[in-house]
């Protein structure tokens, strides 16, 4: 009788469990919004609701800056994720999505007992060099890269994933008021001012948002921080491989690319006023597909043919980023690289790095440091060149050769602005706190040699718990540094503190001052050690100071 009566108690315990609390219909600024409710495992399960597909402005026009949404009438039933941002396709042959775009995605964790209420929240911006991504990210069936529900259950935050324009249609500009640009920027803008007029309705907290995201996520991050636009709507920030002084965020001379662009889509190149009335009329798809990137004609480091930025326009980035950072003085900030960052573009540039039976030689070093530079000070070119092959000694190895490559790639396009970030950061703070980071697990790409670390873009499956999501393709340890990131990363969304929360860490991450340069080693071997001071100090200086004094001497 015992075993009856126990199994009756667990089933009815069960069927109560099933039960759990779901928003249900949320109504929002633009009308009633109806998503999915997902119980997650059966002995003790996990429950989120899920919104896909909510506008959170109106369908944009050609080169302007989008509108608040009208509303709807009835319940918009909010299930699927809705088309990306039109964009080339990874041929440049063809274009996908679509200019109706403008929407975002909400994970809410709920309890068995009761719906939840003042969670922090946390903003997804993606990446893909300004010319590619979606708030889903890429996918393998259903299976999103951006699919915020590990996130959401691990660190009990709500996550928001979201649209922007971006290519062409998002960022060109003539460099003055007939087409300022940052269209783009002003869509973030858009779905985090958004966030903190509704989240309270899905049981999030409008004054706990932390915007993060990574490469051009990450510089948008820094960006939407510096903005005088967010001030008041951004409480943390967390940037990836990216920030707004990367060499590769801002574009200095809109004007070259834009005329390009019109060239090929027959618009006139002489006058700015009727070149952007010209492409605001022009076919989208066109205008999209009139800017490609071809590795094979490159004369340069790839970097400095991602022509497609944003700008500094005198609005919404008003001056250079390094003199804005007192608009983020109350702005938690969190920012890091991966150790090999610019393998990526160091592949691109210098394909040999990824060839075992191929050997570079050092003009390829000493030319790939001239050309990164694009500087003809022999002094600068010369202390460069010294600096990264120091460690060489008389007769290099291939591998150490190939490494500088990288490190040289990493340092200038990643590393360097990131620290230089974090420092103003930190001397500007009033409220706000600083954090350093460097993620250094090996990449999982089986085409690299093996000494290759973390590649650009390889902390992302960690963030969003694909080791959890997708257990056969992860070893156990993957699933450590999934389990650490999201405490981490979720921790400091609520608290402002990556070591203080509702998530246990395995050791204490030591805020960043200029003075001790502190940072936190991310891999599989955490520990008390993997606090550490002053990241690749010499390098640093060499690009922020030295470099600099010459360069501009």
């Amino acid at each position: 009788m015992a075993f009856w009566a126990s199994l009756a108690l667990v089933c009815a315990s069960l069927v109560a469990v099933s039960q759990a609390a779901s928003l249900g219909v949320v109504y929002t600024e633009g009308g009633f919004v109806e998503g999915t409710s997902k119980k997650i495992g059966i002995l003790f399960p996990d429950y989120i609701d899920v919104f896909k597909g909510i506008p959170f402005a109106a369908p944009p026009k050609a080169f302007e800056k989008a509108e608040q949404h009208p509303g709807w009438s009835g319940t918009l039933k909010t299930k699927d994720f809705k088309p990306r941002c039109l964009q080339s396709t990874l041929t440049q042959k063809d274009v996908r999505g679509e200019l109706d775009c403008l929407y975002l995605n909400i994970w809410v964790p709920q309890s068995r007992s009761s719906v939840s209420t003042n969670l922090p929240v946390m903003v997804w911006i993606y990446g893909g060099a300004f010319l590619l991504g979606s708030s889903q990210g890429a996918n393998v069936l259903d299976n999103y890269l951006y699919d915020g529900e590990e996130l959401a259950l691990r660190g009990n935050v709500i996550v928001v994933t979201l649209n922007y324009r971006l290519g062409p249609l998002g960022l060109l500009s003539t460099g003055d008021s007939n087409l300022p640009g940052n269209y783009g920027l002003w869509d973030q803008h858009m779905a985090i001012a958004w966030v903190k007029r509704n989240i309270a309705a899905f049981g999030g907290n409008p004054d706990n948002i932390t915007i993060f995201g990574e490469s051009a996520g990450g510089a948008s991050v820094s960006l939407q921080t510096l903005s005088p636009y967010n001030k008041g709507l951004i409480k943390r920030a967390i940037s990836q491989s990216g920030v707004g002084m990367s060499p590769w965020a801002l574009q200095s001379n809109p004007l070259f690319w834009t005329t390009k662009v019109a060239e090929k889509v027959g618009c006139p190149v002489h006058d700015t006023a009727a070149m952007a009335n010209c492409l605001r009329i022009s076919d989208p798809k066109a205008v999209t597909l009139a800017y490609t990137l071809d590795p094979a004609v490159m004369e340069y480091p790839a970097v400095y043919y991602l022509g497609i930025s944003p700008v500094i326009d005198g609005d919404f980035i008003p001056d250079e980023p390094r003199n804005l950072f007192a608009n983020a003085a109350d702005v938690d900030y969190m920012a890091g690289v991966n150790n090999m960052d610019a393998h990526l573009f160091a592949g691109i540039d210098l394909p040999v790095i990824n060839k075992p039976l191929q050997k570079i030689s050092e003009a390829d070093i000493y030319n790939l440091v001239q050309d990164l530079t694009l500087t003809k000070i022999s002094s600068a070119l010369e202390t460069a060149y010294n600096l990264y092959t120091a460690n060489w000694g008389p007769n290099p190895e291939q591998e150490n050769m190939k490494r500088t490559v990288i490190d040289l790639e990493t340092d200038y396009l990643f590393l360097v602005p990131t620290q230089e970030a974090l420092a103003l950061h930190s001397m500007n703070a009033r409220s706000g706190r600083t954090y350093n980071y460097v993620f250094s697990l090996p990449t999982r790409m089986p085409i690299y040699p093996n000494w290759v670390g973390a590649d650009h873009a390889d902390d992302l499956q960690y963030v969003f718990g694909k080791p959890f999501q997708t257990p056969l393709a992860y070893r156990p340890k993957d699933r450590d540094v999934s389990a650490t990131m999201i405490a981490y990363w979720t921790n400091f969304a609520a608290t402002g503190d990556p070591s203080q929360g509702p998530s246990k860490v395995p050791t204490t991450w030591l805020p960043y001052t200029t003075r001790l340069g502190q940072y936190l080693e991310i891999n599989d071997k955490m520990s008390y050690q993997s606090v550490k001071q002053s990241l690749r100090s010499p390098y640093v200086k060499f690009w922020a100071q030295t470099y600099r004094n010459m360069a501009n001497a």
